[in-house]
C-alpha cells in the first residue's frame, strides 16, 4: 500500500480543511470521512499501479526503492486484483458518506457533482497504470497528479466543509499541487533507466539533469503559490509558520541535485513528510 506516500494526499486535505475553518466552523464528522475516503483512493492507487507496473513488465529486479508485494512473491495477481476490488469498495463507501454528511443529502446538485467526481477519482486511481492504454505510460501522470492531489484535495476539502468558495483557494492548491507533482518527478527519475522499456513519463522526455531543473522550478512554484497566498489574504504574521520547513525543501533539492538516479529513493519521502508539515504549519498558522 505505500503507506509512506499517504500523508502526501493528506497533505491537501488538511489545507483544505484549516484553509475552510479559517472562514467559520466545519463539521468534524465530514472532515474524519473526508479523511478516510482521501486514504482509500490513494492506497487504491498504490494497489492498482503495482498490479499495472507488474502487468506490463516494468518493475524488475533492477528497479530502486521499495519492494513491492507482487515482485517478492507474497502476493499473486489475483490476490491483488482482490484487494483493488476492495479498496475501490471501501473508498466509495467513505465517498458516498462523506458526501451525504456533508450535504444531508445525495441529490442535491452540489452532491451529485461531487458523486460524479468520486466515480472519476476511482477510475483515474486504476488507470494510471492499469488497463491497455494507461495514461501514466503516456507521460500524462504529472497533470493528473496537480488535479488530484492539489486541486481536488485542497479545493474539494475546502468546499466540502464550507460549501462555498474563493478564487484565492486556488494558490494552495497549487501549492500542495506542484509539490505532489515533485514526489512523483523523483520517483520518476529514480526509475529512468526501468521505465524507459516501457512507458513514457516527463522525466524519460526531459532526461536526467532537465528534469532535475523541473524539480527545482516545482518547488519554487509551490512555496510562491502559499506565499502569494498570504500576501493576498493577510491575516496574522503566523500564517508564514510554514517557512519552518524550508530547510527541509532545501535539503531535498540539494540531494536531488547531489545523489546519482540511483540514490534518489530517500528523497522521495523526504519531501512527501516536508509536504506534510508545510501543510499543517500552514494551516496552524492561518488559525493562530
Amino acid at each position: 500500500m505505500r503507506l509512506r506516500t499517504l500523508p502526501l494526499s493528506l497533505a491537501g486535505v488538511i489545507m483544505g480543511v484549516f484553509l475552510s475553518a479559517s472562514y467559520g466552523s466545519i463539521d468534524w464528522i465530514a472532515v474524519l470521512l473526508l479523511i478516510l475516503t482521501t486514504i482509500s483512493l490513494q492506497v487504491l492507487c498504490n494497489l492498482s499501479n503495482e498490479l499495472g507496473d507488474a502487468l506490463h513488465g516494468t518493475d524488475t529486479d533492477e528497479r530502486q526503492g521499495m519492494k513491492y508485494s507482487l515482485m517478492d512473491g507474497y502476493l499473486t495477481v489475483s490476490d491483488m486484483k482482490k484487494l483493488i476490488s476492495g479498496a475501490v469498495a471501501v473508498s466509495s463507501v467513505f465517498g458516498v458518506l462523506m458526501i451525504w454528511r456533508s450535504f444531508g443529502s445525495l441529490l442535491t446538485p452540489a452532491a451529485l457533482i461531487f458523486v460524479c467526481l468520486g466515480a472519476i477519482a476511482i477510475w483515474a486511481a486504476m488507470h494510471y497504470t492499469l488497463g491497455n492504454n494507461p495514461y501514466g505510460y503516456r507521460g500524462l501522470g504529472d497533470i493528473s497528479v496537480l488535479i488530484f492531489f492539489g486541486f481536488a484535495t485542497v479545493i474539494g476539502g475546502f468546499y466540502l466543509c464550507a460549501h462555498s468558495m474563493y478564487w484565492n483557494v486556488l494558490l494552495p492548491a497549487l501549492s500542495i499541487g506542484f509539490f505532489s507533482v515533485g514526489v512523483l518527478n523523483v520517483n520518476n527519475l529514480r526509475d529512468m533507466k526501468t521505465d524507459i522499456a516501457t512507458r513514457t513519463t516527463v522525466a524519460i522526455k526531459l532526461g536526467a539533469r532537465r528534469t532535475r531543473i523541473y524539480q527545482t522550478i516545482l518547488i519554487v512554484l509551490g512555496w510562491l503559490c502559499m506565499t502569494a497566498y498570504c500576501i493576498v489574504r493577510p491575516i496574522t504574521p503566523w500564517q508564514y509558520l510554514y517557512f519552518l520547513t524550508l530547510p527541509l525543501f532545501c535539503f531535498h533539492l540539494r540531494g536531488v541535485w547531489r545523489f546519482s538516479d540511483s540514490e534518489l529513493d530517500p528523497m522521495l519521502p523526504l519531501l512527501v513528510i516536508s509536504s506534510f508539515l508545510f501543510s499543517i504549519l500552514a494551516g496552524v498558522g492561518i488559525m493562530m
